[in-house]
């Protein structure tokens, strides 16, 4: 027996260094009060080698599923038996938990009465286990041990040791404050918030994006494996992209700039080219309905070395059709939208963040508004009109929960402003109407911009001597955005 060991004070056994007991298992279970009523496994149930197998290679949930049902026992007859609960147990043999504390592994194999033989050195109790049933347990020899001071070192305790200690550290590495299944919540919760952006009212979209990133945050505090941590910088860095748009769409830039500044960091971290892509595309966004224009193409050429195609590199492709029509750049504008063309050629699987949907894809009626809004700031109404027309109809016939009323609106601004320019001012107040009937809550700041745009529009001196004209240039000019200071945006 090694030096120090503790034995059984029943029957004189070596007891594990994990059992604190001054007995076994076994005769800590014999001594039980109900220990002759309580659940047991019979001794042929140990015989069944996928039993034995999943024990040596220590794949704990196969192996309390299978010795169950070759005993014919519950969840709760196990829980009873290794003191583990029967929530754990139920999540152990699903393969959503592991069993890597060793302590606990050992209270499991050792509740259950599992015989010496299948246990790796640090479980077992017993001093000899027979030759024949060593064999059965195989473990990797360590490559680099080196001499001790011991003139006869026990090999068996030093590859135990070492056995622990790996598995020790393995433990600490793998800790984790969120289960995969607390992952997919919150990825599903993002898909939806993503989802109801384009069509719900923007303050309740704010609060549950604050309440998901605050959320995000406190795990992040915690402890993950790589793979999940991973994970939760994409999904926290998704929500701050979300806040950014958000914030724009309440007029507050400053607000908007730090939320991509945030959710660059969480890129950075995560080492993710898809999320990179969607920030530098939001900071062009911005950008082209700030004064900073030019900026907005810079932003936009950073981003396509970043997207990996399909609607992704679509949308930047739009956005930079826009930002370069803005400043009056028609050449730049249509070279853009050849390459919005060639994206959309081009079939590619979603990426990373277009699967989650709504706000952050790019479908054929968004694309439709953002090449009618190109021709409409170069002067061309026409084709502005075209386009427009286009996203309006494929929003109508399209599924409710999909239908972005902001895009919408700006569409048909685009085609008041293409009548106007043709002089049709009857029908330009026809599709402004649904425009100034729009709910408070629902007029995000670019969509008031533009009817400010509308409004220069009617006060040409062309149109001076029309008394339409100037009725609804005092429509217009009195059109209130969502005011950020009202109780609305109060959760």
């Amino acid at each position: 027996m090694r030096k120090n060991a503790r034995a059984c004070a029943d029957c004189g056994c070596r007891l594990s260094r994990y059992n604190q007991e001054d007995r076994c298992a076994a005769c800590s279970r014999d001594r039980r009060p109900d220990a002759g009523h309580g659940p047991s496994i019979p001794d042929q149930v140990w015989l069944d080698l996928d039993i034995q197998s999943a024990i040596v290679h220590w794949d704990f949930g196969l192996a309390s599923r299978l010795i169950r049902e070759r005993a014919g026992l519950r969840q709760d007859d196990m829980a009873f038996m290794t003191g583990l609960s029967q929530s754990f147990l139920s999540m152990l043999e699903a393969g959503s938990r592991r069993l890597t504390n060793l302590e606990k592994a050992a209270r499991f194999l050792q509740g259950l009465g599992t015989p010496d033989a299948l246990l790796a050195p640090p479980f077992r109790e017993h001093s000899a286990p027979p030759a024949l049933a060593r064999a059965s347990y195989s473990r990797p020899c360590p490559d680099d041990i080196g001499p001790t001071k011991h003139d006869a070192p026990d090999l068996d305790d030093l590859a135990a040791q070492a056995a622990v200690q790996s598995l020790r550290f393995a433990d600490e590495i793998t800790n984790t404050n969120v289960s995969d299944v607390e992952l997919e919540g919150l990825e599903s919760t993002l898909t939806r918030i993503a989802s109801d952006y384009v069509h719900a009212p923007l303050h309740r979209i704010f609060t549950d994006l604050v309440t998901t990133r605050d959320h995000l945050f406190t795990l992040l505090n915690g402890r993950q494996p790589l793979g999940q941590a991973r994970e939760l910088l994409l999904l926290a860095g998704t929500s701050c992209l979300l806040l950014a748009h958000a914030s724009q769409n309440l007029g507050d830039e400053d607000a908007a700039i730090a939320q991509l500044q945030a959710a660059w960091t969480f890129a950075e971290q995560a080492n993710h080219d898809d999320l990179r892509a969607w920030v530098k595309g939001t900071a062009a966004l911005i950008a082209e309905w700030s004064t900073r224009r030019q900026t907005a193409l810079d932003y936009t050429r950073q981003a396509i070395q970043l997207a990996p195609g399909g609607e992704t590199r679509i949308r930047i492709a739009a956005i930079e059709a826009r930002a370069a029509a803005r400043i009056g750049d028609r050449t730049t504008a249509m070279a853009a939208l050849e390459d919005l063309q060639r994206a959309r050629d081009q079939k590619a699987t979603p990426d990373a963040l277009t699967r989650f949907g709504g706000l952050l894809t790019f479908p054929e009626a968004k694309q439709q508004y953002y090449i009618g809004g190109t021709f409409a700031l170069l002067g061309e109404y026409q084709r502005a009109e075209q386009h427009a027309a286009a996203a309006i109809k494929l929003y109508e016939s399209g599924p409710q929960e999909q239908r972005s009323y902001g895009d919408e609106a700006l569409a048909r601004l685009d085609i008041v402003a293409a009548r106007i320019a043709a002089g049709e001012i009857e029908e330009a107040g026809e599709q402004l109407t649904s425009i100034l009937e729009l709910p408070a809550d629902q007029r995000i700041r670019q969509i008031g911009d533009a009817v400010q745009a509308v409004t220069t529009l009617l006060e040409e001196p062309r149109l001076a001597r029309s008394p339409l004209a100037r009725e609804l240039a005092d429509a217009t000019r009195g059109y209130q955005a969502i005011d950020t200071r009202t109780e609305a945006l109060t959760p």
